[in-house]
């Protein structure tokens, strides 16, 4: 079993689990990388910068991210539904379907909690937004 999870400073974290194919309904082992709001996935767990990914998923796009062990009748199986498609994943153990399920969900509410330029500039020209927007965009907005 191999298994290698990282949890840095810049939420990076890393394992080798199984995916579904998207066209033909196999499962292949891949690398996963989740990093900078985005879920990477290889064929190899050598990654460098020269390596491509072989799938890239902005977690903004993921709906919801959930166990799917009933749906598959697979142990440690989870899911991100993505529009009108839903991902499956398998992981190693319990523990690792909850870290990446738990991360994922992190990374999709630090990507909806990002905060544009355009947006700190609403915040800060009062009568641009509605009173809702300016509550929604401007609590968490730098002043």
């Amino acid at each position: 079993m191999e298994s290698n999870i990282q949890a840095l400073e810049d939420e990076v974290k890393t394992l080798k689990i199984t995916k579904q194919r998207e066209y033909i309904k196999t499962w292949r082992r891949r690398w996963f990388v989740l990093k900078q709001g985005k879920l990477f996935w290889f064929k190899e767990s050598t990654v460098t910068h020269a390596s491509r990914p072989r799938g890239i998923i902005p977690v903004a796009n993921c709906l919801t991210v959930n166990g799917a062990e009933e749906s598959l009748n697979r142990q440690f199986a989870f899911d991100c539904v993505i529009s009108n498609d839903t991902m499956y994943f398998i992981a190693d153990s319990e523990k690792e379907k909850n870290d990446w399920i738990n991360s994922i969900r992190r990374s999709i509410v630090h990507q909806s909690m990002s905060v544009t330029d355009d947006e700190i500039l609403e915040c800060h020209m009062p009568g641009r937004l509605d009173d809702f927007a300016q509550h929604i965009l401007c609590r968490s907005a730098p002043h």
